[in-house]
């Protein structure tokens, strides 16, 4: 039986963290001997949005550096408690938000539209620090989902060129649709892989690199990794059954 999360104690609670970070590692190797892929190329994003702060602040004592939210007054909250990590903001960010978010992120992974890139670099140029960004795209084509389409993609050269030096676009991001079968979403994945490289030839010359791709969660990081994931963002497989927020 799990204990209770009311009154899981802080050891109960970092012995599970420990065991279940051992499990994840473990998955996220095999996947990288079968892609035939090192180790370091993938990032461990650990979702913290569903742990307390006392849950996610033993993250980084346990060897995990780089922690993601999906709203931004919640990543605001854990940032001012837990320093020395690098947060990554991956849910929906308005533009009303930006000037707080960028001084306390590491990487924005979520960048979903032509007016958020233009704000994000408007509030760079104002401050001098350049922040690195990953364009969001639906290639679930789920209407609920944020993201650029495919084809909108295609028509970002201005903005791009706009943002070059400020806002630095260094990869790409997808979700991929919900199923209990990690199979299928492997061609989503593979299809952000595939827009990634062309688009890395198209915008060259404007210091977007494209070299990450966020994609894969708790239920499918293994072949987002076997189809060229650098970072994954796990949650639940940390956190469930947890004491949460």
């Amino acid at each position: 039986m799990n204990p209770d999360p009311s009154t899981m104690s802080n050891a109960e609670t970092r012995s599970i963290l420990t065991d279940r970070l051992a499990a994840v590692e473990e998955r996220i190797r095999a996947a990288c001997k079968r892609a035939n892929r090192a180790r370091d190329q993938v990032t461990l994003v650990a979702v913290t949005k569903s742990a307390s702060i006392e849950a996610a602040a033993m993250l980084p004592e346990l060897g995990v550096k780089d922690l993601g939210e999906s709203r931004p007054q919640e990543l605001w909250r854990k940032a001012e408690a837990i320093r020395d990590v690098r947060w990554h903001l991956i849910g929906h960010l308005q533009r009303n938000k930006v000037e707080r978010t960028l001084p306390l992120v590491h990487l924005i992974h979520s960048v979903d539209s032509e007016r958020l890139l233009d704000a994000v670099q408007t509030e760079v140029r104002r401050n001098g620090q350049p922040e690195m960004v990953l364009l969001e795209v639906n290639l679930s084509r789920e209407p609920n989902k944020h993201g650029f389409s495919k084809e909108q993609m295609f028509m970002l050269d201005q903005a791009v060129f706009r943002a070059r030096g400020y806002a630095i676009i260094c990869g790409l991001m997808t979700m991929a649709a919900h199923t209990d079968d990690p199979e299928k979403s492997r061609a989503t994945f593979a299809e952000l892989r595939q827009l990634r490289d062309q688009l890395r030839a198209r915008w060259s010359g404007y210091g977007a690199e494209l070299i990450e791709l966020s994609m894969g969660m708790t239920n499918d990081f293994e072949v987002a990794i076997e189809e060229g994931a650098t970072l994954v963002r796990i949650g639940s497989a940390l956190f469930e059954g947890l004491p949460s927020s």
